[in-house]
């Protein structure tokens, strides 16, 4: 392997990847883990190497030029495999707001254009340093940029939606697909593609994240009052007589004495990690990075084991009592991973 091979390489492949470290930097509430992003970069190397074969299947099958073909059905698939990545992260409950659902989306496209890259380097060894920094700075940031916004358009979506439903990423996935293909239809205009790109892409990041910052801001201080207020009533003597305790004793007729208990077990030990979550949000933004302690792993094992206690129709009958939002269930997978 030549020097200039390696030296090309870094041109084209260094972009994206400090595009990416630089939002992680901008996350101050520290949505995303390191191992995390790792994991999701990996996620779009597989997306990549799958695209290769199936690009390659299709287009010996279609009989297409390679140019009508990558503005016209590249794009689809391409964007399709990424995307499936988001979905996952999503229904994972790994995705809360657009700060984290952009860096992931980043990430996965981030990994896609690292696999793309190093293989048109193979293809086009001769190509001059120019075509790698139109490469690094045009087409791995285009990759990572519409992926961002595939996943906070569908994040968003979701949230309008107010419930889980795979016709809430298609909106995003139009979007994304559309800019790929403008992208790769100004093929014969490299470098305004590639200003087109470095100028839009960072604008919109900055805006999402701005957005996000107040969201979270707010979401943490609406929950952390109501999750507080929550507890105070479950500890007191006055439950019963509160509107959530005379819920729960209606319970009694459908569930037997020891599961009704459960359910108040459950529901506490909810609030009292949803409140945990909060407070290590509020931690690392101001710059405390606080590791999850044996008592929270303690309290996750109970919550496991009430889980199966009470079982699916217990959880329904609670849910009108538990903050169930995509973005509370997300904060029990962050304070627990």
């Amino acid at each position: 392997m030549s020097p200039d091979f390696l030296w090309d390489a870094l041109v084209g492949i260094s972009p994206v990847l400090g595009f990416l470290a630089a939002l992680l930097w901008l996350d101050s509430y520290k949505l995303v883990s390191m191992r995390v992003v790792m994991l999701v970069v990996a996620s779009g190397v597989v997306a990549a190497v799958a695209c290769y074969f199936v690009n390659g299947a299709l287009l010996a099958r279609t009989g297409m030029d390679f140019a009508a073909y990558s503005r016209y059905v590249g794009p689809p698939v391409e964007e399709l495999a990424k995307g499936l990545v988001v979905v996952a992260l999503v229904r994972a409950h790994r995705v809360g707001f657009l700060v984290d659902a952009a860096i992931l989306g980043f990430a996965v496209g981030a990994g896609f254009a690292v696999v793309e890259n190093l293989q048109y380097q193979r293809m086009v060894a001769d190509a001059g340093v120019a075509t790698w920094i139109v490469r690094g700075f045009g087409t791995a940031i285009m990759h990572g940029g519409v992926t961002a916004i595939f996943a906070m358009t569908g994040l968003a979506m979701l949230e309008r939606a107010g419930r889980a439903t795979p016709v809430a990423f298609l909106p995003g996935y139009a979007i994304a697909v559309v800019l790929h293909s403008a992208f790769n239809h100004l093929v014969a205009s490299p470098l305004v593609a590639t200003l087109a790109v470095v100028v839009v892409v960072p604008i919109l990041m900055v805006l999402a994240f701005e957005r996000s910052e107040r969201a979270v801001g707010d979401w943490l201080g609406r929950g952390f009052d109501a999750d507080t207020a929550m507890l105070e009533s479950i500890n007191s003597g006055a439950f019963a007589d509160s509107p959530t305790g005379r819920y729960l004793d209606s319970l009694r007729s459908r569930f037997r004495g020891p599961i009704v208990a459960d359910l108040l077990c459950y529901l506490r030990l909810h609030t009292e990690l949803a409140l945990r979550a909060k407070g290590v949000l509020m931690m690392r933004e101001n710059g405390f990075d606080v590791p999850a302690d044996e008592a929270t792993r303690d309290k996750f094992a109970e919550l496991d084991y009430l889980e199966k206690s009470i079982g699916r129709t217990g959880l329904l009958a609670l849910k009108p009592m538990l903050h169930m939002s995509h973005k509370d269930l997300w904060q029990l997978h962050m304070l627990g991973k």
